[in-house]
């Protein structure tokens, strides 16, 4: 019983399509929930799609490779837990694409960045890095107060994300241009409807300079709400509950 084997290591052909069977089974089995799944990944309250002004910034930070550098995803070691807080879920980034996690830590993790840092914090880091952490080897992003935001086409940029599953309602859609106008004044008229399409939104002049709406706007915004979205003291008690 034990020597059959060697009847499959002695007819190639009897190898491989035993080889093809085996694959073929884990195959149907891996793929086959895919077709009747509406998806495979935990719905958490409190994720919603990026707001436009928060999108333009997570555009830019792909844009210059920030990635490169810093992950977004906090593995679930004690170590890395302790240091950068709750482990990364995978519905935070379920409306990412691409998503962000990366592979390499040449500077921290950045999925819990939100809030950590003040504004000013942000805006100074970004102009000259080693003047707050003088170690630091990332380059400096001055340019980007200085730059305006092009938000020419962010309607259409929405519309590409609702194909691929994000989902912006045809309001979120329509009042884009001006949710990022709404999305840098508190006072804004349209602010209580602002806040309904986009939860926990921050709303205010990130980079000092209420006069122009740059990318450095954006980009801070961007990463002050990274890992704010969800309110993980109710998340851990209801995963207890469970």
């Amino acid at each position: 019983m034990l020597n059959r084997h060697e009847l499959l290591e002695k007819h190639g052909w009897l190898l491989t399509t035993a080889i093809l069977v085996v694959v073929a089974i884990g195959g149907i089995v891996e793929i086959a929930p895919l077709f009747y799944l509406e998806s495979t990944i935990e719905k958490v309250e409190g994720v919603r799609p990026y707001s436009p002004l928060e999108q333009k910034g997570r555009n830019i930070y792909i844009r210059e490779g920030c990635y490169l550098c810093h992950s977004q995803q906090v593995r679930p070691l004690r170590d890395e837990v302790e240091r950068y807080g709750h482990y990364s879920l995978a519905a935070e980034s379920m409306y990412d694409h691409p998503f962000q996690w990366g592979s390499k830590r040449t500077g921290p993790d950045l999925a819990r960045v939100g809030g950590k840092y003040s504004d000013d914090w942000h805006r100074q880091h970004m102009i000259d890095p080693r003047s707050l952490v003088p170690e630091s080897v990332m380059p400096p992003y001055k340019f980007l107060a200085e730059k305006h935001l092009d938000y020419e086409h962010i309607e259409a940029d929405l519309k590409a994300l609702r194909a691929v599953g994000v989902p912006y309602t045809d309001e979120m859609i329509e009042n884009a241009k001006a949710d990022i106008h709404t999305q840098l004044d508190p006072f804004a008229d349209d602010y209580d409807a602002f806040m309904a399409r986009y939860p926990k939104a921050q709303v205010r002049d990130f980079d000092g300079d209420p006069r122009n709406v740059t990318e450095m706007d954006a980009l801070i915004a961007y990463m002050q709400i990274l890992g704010t979205m969800v309110d993980f003291e109710t998340y851990k008690a209801e995963e207890n509950y469970r």
